[in-house]
């Protein structure tokens, strides 16, 4: 490849990453505006610039969407982590933290958080790809935030596991109404003491 083509090819992606960025931060206001059914493919095409198809090309429906845009909220919240370490040394306090942390941004933006939540719990087999890298990305951020020193037990693994079964259950019923803020953190407080062993 030459060095004209490699200038060609770089700006290429540039623009495209530009391009998504502009689909995602579109998504997002919809859905912190109206919620779920607020995430509609053609207003996303306009707010963000760019064509339908074009659209499509990137994400093949909204749920495709709102888990890019949960994928790049936990992103985000796992640079939080790297840019502010933790200072607590039992991992279940460190988890607990990390959670609250979560919890506020979902307070702050109640209708984008029910939107990928949504959008998790309506993800037929057509975005399985996406949910796996949504629930790995999960995965790591509670493990870096717990501080967990390697090798980690299949026992400490399960119960990061039931850790992000926990916080996705409680965030969607607290989202629903069925519980309480404190109750939801209670909750995921309780399963964090999991990592430590505690009952």
């Amino acid at each position: 490849m030459t060095t004209q083509q490699q200038v060609s090819a770089a700006a290429r992606t540039a623009r495209q990453r530009a391009r998504r960025r502009g689909i995602l931060d579109a998504s997002a206001r919809l859905a912190s505006a109206g919620g779920f059914d607020a995430v509609q493919m053609r207003e996303v095409a306009e707010s963000s610039g760019v064509a339908l198809g074009t659209l499509y090309r990137y994400f093949p429906s909204k749920v495709h969407l709102l888990l890019a845009v949960l994928h790049d909220q936990l992103e985000q919240l796992h640079a939080t982590l790297r840019e502010r370490p933790l200072t607590e040394r039992d991992p279940a306090d460190r988890l607990g933290r990390t959670l609250q942390r979560a919890f506020r941004a979902h307070q702050r933006d109640p209708r984008l958080a029910e939107a990928m939540m949504r959008a998790l719990l309506f993800a037929d087999r057509s975005a399985r790809d996406e949910v796996t890298v949504v629930s790995r990305l999960t995965t790591r951020l509670l493990l870096d935030a717990s501080g967990l020193p390697e090798p980690r037990t299949p026992e400490a693994l399960s119960a990061i596991r039931v850790i992000q079964h926990t916080w996705h259950s409680t965030l969607l019923h607290w989202l629903s109404g069925h519980i309480t803020l404190e109750e939801a953190q209670l909750d995921v407080r309780t399963a964090c003491r999991l990592v430590s062993g505690q009952p």
